[in-house]
């Protein structure tokens, strides 16, 4: 049976509908400012149980505020997903399909790198393999652009990257589609892109740069958590581990007030599976 929910948990839904995604400190705020607004009780480690109460509802319409982690800083993300379309199809409102050839070469070549990255020369240079109308350099920048903005890419000095957002919602289609070249952090058993790896041949596992400066924390002398050799990249300092700019992005609003940012660009069967919700839920006037 679905959980009753209030008029707390519509705002937080509202909001989360309009951003995409938001870190777990933004989420912890918006959970405080949806209580406080509504007069709820505020438990401060019941925030997962909040937006598990909000999915119980969620769930005959497909959708789901799923958690991840984000590859670049290790900190958790919360993202609202359509689970009724689990592959790149759930782009096609937003895309036309060359636009969608071009995503799935970029993210095979995302996927097929050693260090979970394409350049803007090599996805470029892509275009000429196309089996769909064939892209034109600026129509390519452009669109790598909009992937940006809404959250599918991030971008740092011509280097593309899956953000946070893509790897929530896409994670059954990757694990599908390239399920022989995908491999899991030995840490946190999450996929992993941007991830250092054992150089024992016999060993070869990943793990998550965030995982590393963790794991290996204070340690002397790393060694490979599975095979136990010694280590020999860079430990990370998670002190310095910021998003970059292009990364998921602020939800541009005050805990006090809740002021949302523009809405980011989905498929119009999410919008009216989640305004049927809101209407279901919505305050009492």
């Amino acid at each position: 049976m679905s959980r009753l929910l209030g008029d707390g948990h519509r705002r937080f839904l509202q909001t989360l509908m309009a951003v995409g995604i938001t870190d777990e400190q933004e989420a912890r705020a918006l959970y405080q400012h949806c209580c406080d607004t509504h007069k709820m009780q505020c438990i401060p480690d019941k925030l997962d149980e909040f937006i598990e109460a909000i999915n119980s509802r969620l769930q005959p319409m497909f959708m789901q505020i799923r958690k991840g982690m984000s590859e670049e800083n290790g900190h958790q993300y919360y993202a609202l997903v359509n689970m009724a379309e689990t592959d790149i199809t759930r782009m096609t409102s937003d895309y036309a399909d060359n636009e969608l050839e071009l995503f799935r070469k970029t993210l095979d070549l995302i996927v097929s790198s050693e260090n979970g990255s394409a350049s803007s020369t090599d996805i470029l240079n892509s275009t000429d393999t196309m089996t769909s109308k064939k892209l034109k350099k600026s129509e390519t920048e452009h669109l790598l652009t909009r992937l940006v903005q809404d959250k599918w890419l991030c971008e740092r000095r011509g280097e593309y990257t899956l953000s946070t957002r893509c790897i929530i919602e896409m994670e059954p289609y990757i694990r599908t589609m390239y399920q022989d070249q995908v491999k899991v952090c030995h840490i946190c058993h999450n996929i992993a892109f941007q991830c250092q790896i054992c150089e024992n041949p016999s060993c070869g596992i990943k793990i998550h740069n965030p995982c590393v400066a963790r794991y290996f924390k204070g340690r002397v002398e790393p060694r490979c958590p599975a095979c136990d050799d010694f280590w020999p990249h860079e430990i990370p300092d998670r002190a310095h581990m910021t998003s970059p700019s292009s990364q998921q992005g602020s939800m541009n609003r005050t805990a006090s007030t809740g002021i949302t940012s523009s809405p980011t660009r989905r498929s119009e069967a999410a919008r009216d599976s989640t305004r049927v919700l809101v209407g279901v839920c919505s305050c009492r006037k």
